[in-house]
């Protein structure tokens, strides 16, 4: 499967060709293996998986097969009015329907024709789950645990986890598997799981670095890349797409280099575009992202913009009116013992627990702590206009930390000395202690501190609503008997504090495309046999953070039709030919 440029034929020829190797293209790549065609992926990278290998990889597909083990009541309109209440006019309604109506067709192949599967997990809502629509279970699914072993050496290919995602150095868990863990001295049902991954991880390391039992958007990457080992598909890594050819009909293939060899391969049913956006491109992270401009971001070093470059010299464009150009999560930096960067994302483990509380540099509340990622890091960015928020600082106390844990600091850590020593951990015997050692006016967080500590007595936040929607309240810990779960006293000393950047993980402004996830060129014509998804196509979601998942199932869905028009199941519009371009 994995092949270098110089094994090629001299004038290779495919079906259809990939450029990108994550949840988007390895999909596209499926889709057209399964039905016999003959598929190149060529990854700029030397791992593939993207940034949905480092994911939870939660895949949001309303309506599908799994969705009514979990949950009954959901439609297409009912999903239909949600999406129009949180993205509006921001998108095209019509690029909606057709993921809405795809979704489950992608799915059920998926299921039925692949090694890949997804479970719906008992509880996962919808982010905007006040919005009128929403749900709390049935649209996200998850990838079941894949054994990696089934790959055999090809497993190294995949893209590792981020490391502080990981038990003992590479033991890959789940949400699933954190519960069992956390239980696993009150119920013989967590004991025994618990021993089963525990034991597998660690004959796993007798014989190699990291576990064999994929989670996540490791699992995902690796039943997928199975699925094309099986239907003999073909994979470049570290290879680079340098130019689009064309003729009367469009795309016809493309120039790749591979390691100072420059080779011409013929694609005779289409290519594929899904190299993740333009996250990393040196230029447009400036030009399109909210300013102050992050230096980091969790996102994988694929996302060049190289695809969207070439593209636009085809006369393609990107997506206006998006509410941001890109999708965010606050983030904390701390530095590995190799000297690499840990950029780590603060989904939901930490912010919206009782006994934590965000401020910014002036000592004061800007957020409801609870609300989601993407709209936290929104709201960084909206305060900073007015008094310096970025970077922010979450705060907790000795309880809190035990609990739960912060940033890379997990739960029940005892020894909290190197967190301490780097800087990445700030530790105050007192809230003024932990203020001046922050930066912060001692007396306005003193003042917080005490707000919040009210709030938890009441069980009301007045000034930002914290716990006041279902995806609040399940992101808390009803289990403490707090009247509400995600307000709890900040008051057991030491106290703590860890840094909070925005940083993108992922681009939501992409290149416009058609329902059949063309390309779309002038007069909004179809840029003949060139297809777009993932995030290298414009968010169907208009830069909002609907529910979980909101990008890896969309790049599914449309992945699923791209392929479909491409081999003659789809609509057909008519095509305008592209620019020729010599070889």
């Amino acid at each position: 499967m994995f092949t270098t440029l110089k094994s090629l034929p001299e004038r290779a020829e495919y079906d259809l060709i990939v450029a990108g190797s994550g949840a988007a293209g390895l999909s596209a790549a499926v889709f057209a293996a399964i039905e016999g065609r003959s598929v190149l992926v060529i990854e700029r990278t030397k791992h593939v998986g993207g940034t949905s290998a480092l994911s939870a990889a939660t895949t949001w597909i309303p309506n599908s097969m799994h969705a009514e083990k979990v949950a009954t009541g959901d439609s297409l309109e009912k999903v239909s009015r949600f999406l129009d209440g949180v993205v509006g006019n921001r998108s095209s309604a019509r690029l909606r329907d057709a993921f809405l109506r795809a979704g489950p067709e992608a799915i059920a192949t998926l299921e039925s024709r692949t090694e890949v599967h997804f479970r719906p997990y008992a509880t996962h809502p919808d982010y905007e789950s006040d919005i009128e629509g929403a749900t709390l279970r049935g649209r996200a699914l998850e990838p079941v645990p894949f054994d990696g072993r089934r790959l055999g050496a090809d497993m190294n290919r995949i893209r590792p986890p981020i490391p502080e995602f990981t038990l003992f150095g590479g033991m890959m868990i789940d949400r699933t598997d954190i519960g069992h863990l956390l239980n696993l001295r009150k119920s013989w049902k967590s004991f025994r799981h618990a021993a089963s991954i525990l034991g597998r991880y660690g004959l796993d390391r007798l014989s190699g670095r990291r576990g064999t039992r994929l989670v996540m958007g490791n699992a995902l990457i690796g039943s997928l890349l199975l699925t094309l080992k099986k239907h003999d598909g073909t994979v470049l890594t570290n290879a680079s797409v340098t130019e689009l050819l064309t003729g009367p009909a469009g795309v016809t293939g493309v120039i790749v280099t591979q390691d100072g060899t420059r080779r011409s391969i013929t694609a005779r049913q289409g290519v594929v575009l899904a190299a993740g956006g333009y996250n990393r491109h040196p230029q447009r992270r400036g030009d399109m992202l909210n300013a102050p401009t992050p230096s980091l971001s969790p996102a994988a070093p694929g996302h060049t913009g190289a695809m969207q470059d070439l593209a636009l010299k085809l006369g393609a464009r990107f997506g206006e009116g998006n509410l941001d150009n890109a999708f965010w999560a606050p983030v904390s930096t701390r530095k590995r013992p190799d000297g690499t960067t840990a950029v780590f994302p603060h989904f939901v483990l930490d912010r919206s627990k009782p006994g934590t509380v965000c401020v910014d540099q002036t000592g004061r509340r800007f957020v409801n702590e609870s609300t989601s990622y993407h709209l936290f890091s929104r709201a960084m960015f909206e305060a900073n206009r007015s008094r310096p928020t970025i970077p922010c600082w979450i705060v907790t106390d000795a309880e809190g930390l035990r609990r739960y844990g912060l940033g890379m600091v997990r739960m029940g850590t005892k020894n909290l000395q190197p967190f301490l020593a780097d800087g990445y951990l700030i530790e105050g015997a007192t809230i003024a202690d932990l203020a001046s050692k922050i930066g912060v006016d001692p007396s306005a967080l003193a003042g917080t501190v005490a707000h919040m500590n009210e709030y938890a007595r009441t069980g009301i936040d007045p000034e930002f609503g914290r716990g006041t929607t279902d995806y609040h309240r399940i992101n808390g810990d009803a289990s403490r008997g707090f009247p509400n779960a995600t307000l709890g006293p900040i008051a057991t000393a030491p106290f703590y504090a860890v840094k909070l950047m925005p940083g993108d993980i992922g681009a939501a402004t992409g290149l416009v495309i058609d329902e059949d996830a063309q390309v779309l060129g002038e007069g909004d014509r179809p840029i003949g046999r060139l297809y777009a998804c993932g995030n290298e196509a414009n968010s169907i979601m208009g830069g909002t953070y609907p529910g979980p998942g909101i990008t890896i199932g969309p790049a599914i869905a449309f992945a699923y039709r791209a392929i479909r028009h491409a081999l003659g199941h789809g609509t057909d519009r008519q095509a305008s030919p592209a620019p020729e371009q010599a070889a």
